[in-house]
């Protein structure tokens, strides 16, 4: 089972995750995938269970379930970069700052950020949030700061302090308050998401577009994984999710892959990105590596990719078709197949407006129960017993889909 097209039912699966920019441990993933896939199996009326991993490899969980009157069994494993993350998490709040100008002039003096805003504005208001917000808690501190040390200074005058001392006491005094209150921001983090968002940002356009050395290490890892996958041949399936910013680790990792010797009789390849932010680097002056692989897999015929996002998630590039908008697409581009998860249709009123606001966790719907499922069903989707390719065969691109390309950068890396 070599096509794209392949229909044939599917009994075994294996289902490979690459997650976004996520420092913590892959079993949160399966525990979302427990709570939300037995709230989708109760609203759609199939049975999906779940047990531990038996076989080696990567984390993950094997899920037993009988969805359309077929019974299918999928090992999901996690392809696991979080350490790479937290890695590139662990700065100081200076660094931070630094961070912040570099990556703000990257975007800025390379004209990135204009194109990006005439994609979509949602995932641009989201980058400058933590710009914005870690200006204001810079501005706080020194007005925390400054109040202190008038404070120190109206105290050194009671005590008729030397004016050298006192200077001294009032800058200490000011400067320790300030970095005080910078810290005690940092430290409360998990609500605001300031620093992550920040950290995110800035390990894309570090290198202007081009990937860290540790990541296409791990990269390549990936690659061999799934080819050990494929050429075990042992599943009817094997398919590729990638969220966030595992879209683009995803196109570039199955890229390479194609270019191997695979053998001629092996499960069908499929590739789903979901919540994509793929602009926010191939529109990047050094992503030559990341804009080929983009072109390689828009026109290859081995595999179906089909790239789900929806306007109500504000975090990504909605329904931007991520190999048109970057300027790289072929005359005869097949992949990917655009189109939406329509939140305000496939959740309910009160749920949507229970989560509208909840930017952060709308950027996650897609791995999550939808209580008006329509097209889109993430579980079937990795458990079910129809390819990817089978089961959004009549699928076409969403009429609101964007592919004028705006990239002001098309160069890209030969093979």
């Amino acid at each position: 089972m070599s096509s794209t097209s392949s229909a044939g039912p599917v009994q075994r699966r294996r289902v490979f995750y690459i997650p976004g920019y996520d420092p913590f441990h892959p079993r949160r993933y399966r525990e979302l995938y427990r709570s939300e896939g037995a709230e989708q199996a109760e609203i759609s009326g199939y049975d999906l269970t779940l047990r531990p991993k038996s076989s080696p490899g990567p984390f993950g969980w094997h899920v037993s379930a009988s969805i359309e009157g077929a019974d299918v069994e999928t090992d999901i494993e996690v392809l696991v970069w979080s350490d790479i993350v937290k890695h590139s998490m662990r700065s100081t709040v200076a660094a931070t700052y630094w961070q912040l100008l570099r990556t703000v002039w990257i975007y800025v003096a390379t004209g990135t950020l204009w194109r990006l805003m005439r994609l979509r504005k949602g995932p641009v208001i989201a980058a400058l949030y933590p710009v914005v917000i870690l200006l204001v808690q810079a501005f706080l501190a020194l007005l925390a700061g400054y109040a202190f040390a008038r404070i120190t200074g109206a105290i050194g005058a009671w005590f008729s302090l030397p004016e050298l001392v006192a200077i001294f006491l009032q800058g200490a005094v000011g400067a320790g308050a300030a970095v005080m209150l910078l810290r005690l921001f940092k430290a409360h983090d998990n609500k605001l998401f300031v620093y992550y968002l920040m950290h995110d940002y800035a390990y894309s356009a570090g290198l202007c577009g081009a990937i860290p050395a540790e990541l296409e290490a791990r990269m390549k890892a990936f690659t061999a994984t799934l080819r050990d996958a494929l050429t075990e041949n042992t599943v009817d399936e094997v398919l590729v999710v990638g969220h966030s910013s595992g879209a683009h680790i995803g196109v570039s990792v199955l890229a390479d892959l194609l270019q191997e010797d695979l053998p001629e009789q092996r499960p069908v390849l499929s590739f789903l990105t979901l919540g994509q932010v793929v602009p926010m680097v191939s529109f990047l002056p050094r992503a030559t590596r990341l804009r080929r692989d983009l072109r390689e897999m828009s026109e290859q015929q081995s595999i179906a990719w089909y790239d789900v996002t929806a306007p109500g998630d504000g975090c990504a590039f909605a329904l931007c078709d991520p190999v048109a908008v970057s300027g790289v697409a072929p005359p005869e581009q097949r992949w990917p197949i655009v189109f939406s998860a329509a939140f305000t249709k496939t959740l309910s009123p009160a749920r949507w407006q229970a989560l509208k606001r909840r930017y952060f966790r709308l950027h996650f719907q897609y791995l999550c129960a939808f209580d008006q499922p329509k097209q889109y069903d993430y579980f079937r989707i990795t458990a079910g017993p129809l390819t990817l390719g089978a089961r959004l065969k009549a699928r076409g691109h969403s009429r609101s889909r964007l592919a004028k390309p705006l990239s002001r950068y098309r160069d890209m890396d030969k093979r």
